[in-house]
């Protein structure tokens, strides 16, 4: 291609660029195929080709409106001058009637163009959330005849459409077909030897939003970075993308000073704009940080940020919704309940009924000092469970919020009760952030026994917030302990606040009774403590456990 262009040789230069791009692009060299374009005087700016590799630049670069504009300008200069040739007969122009070598894909430029346009048509659409236009232009490209002339680019094609139809449907949040297409997507893409593509894949295979897919995704996306660093991608745009959903599973485990490092790469490594979904999550991660670390203006300014990009979307309503729900929730905190109110009482009644703003309301009325207010606008979910189109971590948020509601008006049947339908939700994969940003002091405390079979899991939240974490420090700021504890003994004394008795400890610890037994006596000797009552009152006045809960 520099050679055709070092010898002025346009036509041939802007044939040969289009027969490659798409190579290029499936191998990672968007950059080489932008500093190639470039290479091109104005005056044959008008060739029909390069109108469409322009398209294809600008979406690498995010301005999904000049995109549109180039494919709409390539697509024009093609149609009228078939329609033409269908009513005359009259053979091509002269710049069409020039291009006498076969492409390297197929015989037919018109049809290899027609295939070009349909390519970025689909790749504009992934990038804009329409699965509708995504699903039409991948049955397009599926179903075209197999030329056996052609495998390597029939291979291509199936691979980057498979991967494409798997993109906008995960954003759909539609996931199981998603996990398909995307699954033999990556295959195919593994077996052409195309990794580019594979770790495209590879890093939207992580549902969104599907509680019990946190960890999974959290593996998938550790899988796509290692891909990634493998073949030196570290710093390229789609690896920015993996890190963001990396960040956000961490986050949502309540992992946020491991989430925080990840989030500060991906923001180094891609634009927000050029993957306008991604960078959604991005700002959802960041603002959720902020939130549970008490950085309120922090927060709303990465929830409005969200919400911005969400208008370059064509579905995502419900995303941008979710964000306008979090930007109220941060004006809440902010002390903003009037501005908060306004907003709610200027929505349609469709509006604010959704379940994102049953939680807003709810922290409207906590924050009001109004627990009842809070429980009635909670009650679509505590009185269904679910509702739906509701993101499944703000169920979580949505109950933990009713627990704290029924906790303060003190009805605590009825927060035990709802507890322990939070800890079914939270389960195994541990969701953890939503205690995060509702803390609640003592609460887990308060209404544990209600909740014996989720004893492991209470411990661990614990952890999480920060309660348990100080038992770990070295032994010369455990406070005033006769004997320092040591790792064994603090992981046992976890347990000794809830209802567990020694076998049901050891059990979860996998140790043997008589070891827990062993602890229990040092743990006991160290506090200089009798019963297991003391020595969890002793522990809490070291700020080894949660504190005592008071005055609720």
């Amino acid at each position: 291609i520099r050679h055709a262009q070092a010898a002025q040789d346009w036509n041939r230069a802007a044939r040969l660029l289009s027969d490659q791009w798409l190579g290029l692009y499936l191998d990672g060299q968007a950059a080489t195929a932008h500093e190639l374009l470039q290479g091109f005087p104005a005056h044959v700016a008008a060739d029909a080709e390069l109108t469409a590799l322009r398209a294809a630049d600008e979406l690498n670069r995010g301005s999904l409106d000049e995109a549109e504009r180039h494919l709409a300008l390539a697509t024009e200069e093609l149609a009228p001058r078939t329609a033409h040739e269908r009513a005359s007969g009259a053979p091509r122009g002269e710049r069409e009637a020039r291009r006498t070598a076969p492409s390297s894909f197929t015989v037919d430029w018109r049809g290899r163009f027609q295939v070009e346009l349909a390519i970025l048509r689909m790749f504009l659409a992934r990038q804009r959330g329409d699965l509708p236009a995504v699903a039409e232009e991948t049955q397009r490209l599926l179903s075209r005849p197999a030329d056996a002339g052609q495998l390597t680019r029939d291979a291509d094609l199936r691979a980057v459409s498979l991967i494409s139809l798997g993109v906008a449907e995960m954003r759909a949040a539609q996931s199981e077909q998603a996990e398909q297409h995307l699954k033999q997507g990556v295959a195919q893409a593994r077996r052409i030897g195309r990794p580019y593509l594979e770790l495209t894949g590879l890093t939207h295979l992580v549902p969104p939003g599907v509680v019990p897919s946190h960890r999974r995704g959290e593996r998938r996306s550790r899988q796509a970075i290692e891909l990634a660093e493998r073949h030196g991608w570290s710093d390229e745009p789609i690896t920015g993308v993996a890190c963001t959903h990396l960040a956000s599973a961490l986050t949502i485990q309540g992992r946020l000073d491991e989430a925080e490092p990840w989030l500060d790469r991906a923001q180094r490594t891609f634009q927000a704009e050029v993957e306008p979904a991604a960078g959604m999550t991005l700002h959802w991660a960041r603002g959720g940080i902020a939130m549970a670390r008490g950085r309120h203006q922090e927060a709303l300014a990465a929830f409005r940020a969200g919400g911005q990009l969400a208008k370059l979307l064509v579905t995502a309503q419900a995303d941008a919704a979710r964000m306008r729900a979090s930007e109220l929730q941060a004006l809440v905190r902010l002390g903003e309940s009037a501005g908060v109110e306004a907003a709610l009482a200027a929505m349609d009644p469709s509006g604010r009924a959704t379940g994102e703003m049953c939680i807003v309301l709810a922290e409207l009325g906590l924050a009001k000092g109004d627990p009842r207010a809070a429980t009635a606008a909670l009650a679509p979910v505590t009185d269904r469970g679910f509702i739906s189109g509701v993101h499944p971590i703000w169920v979580i948020e949505a109950l933990l919020l009713a627990v704290i509601a029924y906790d303060a008006i003190g009805d605590g049947a009825a927060a035990g009760h709802v507890l322990e339908r939070v800890l079914d939700l939270v389960g195994p994969e541990a969701a953890l952030l939503p205690f995060l940003l509702h803390p609640a002091p003592g609460l887990l405390e308060r209404h544990a026994r209600h909740c014996a079979a989720h004893a492991a899991l209470i411990v661990s939240i614990l952890d999480v917030l920060g309660r348990g974490r100080k038992p770990e420090a070295p032994p010369g700021e455990q406070g005033h302990l006769l004997e320092p504890l040591s790792k064994g003994e603090i992981r046992v004394l976890r347990y000794l606040p809830t209802s567990l008795s020694v076998p049901e400890i050891a059990d979860e610890l996998y140790l043997s009774e008589n070891t827990v037994r062993t602890h229990t006596r040092h743990i006991y000797r160290k506090l200089g403590a009798h019963r297991r009552r003391d020595a969890v009152e002793r522990a809490r006045v070291l700020d080894l456990l949660a504190p005592s809960p008071r005055g609720r």
